[in-house]
């Protein structure tokens, strides 16, 4: 048993620690080791919410797809996920303002 222990702690030890990436709508890769994720439950439109509150950047799943926010405030984040309907709330104030530039992250 002891043996069985230290061989598994050994193969813990040697096996690297990859952080988890998504590819978004766009085609591009983001590491998600900086982001602080949730998955959601409570919404027939979001699956996951993803946060880097230093980079203000937000990963959202909808439908299956990842899509990258930029220049979110964390006040913005805690609205979504406290918000009655995160869909009304994410589809008014966040996805909207993409197509308007504000949170989108080519501008």
């Amino acid at each position: 048993m002891v043996r069985a222990l230290a061989v598994l702690l050994a193969q813990l030890v040697a096996t690297p620690i990859v952080s988890e990436t998504v590819e978004t709508d766009d085609r591009r890769t983001i590491d998600l080791g900086t982001f602080e994720c949730r998955d959601i439950n409570r919404s027939t439109v979001l699956q996951r919410v993803c946060y880097d509150p230093t980079r203000h950047d937000l990963v959202v799943a909808t439908g299956g797809f990842d899509a990258r926010y930029c220049g979110v405030a964390a006040k913005t984040v805690d609205q979504l996920l406290g918000a009655p309907s995160m869909g009304q709330f994410f589809n008014r104030h966040i996805r909207r303002e993409a197509a308007g530039r504000r949170y989108d992250c080519s501008a």
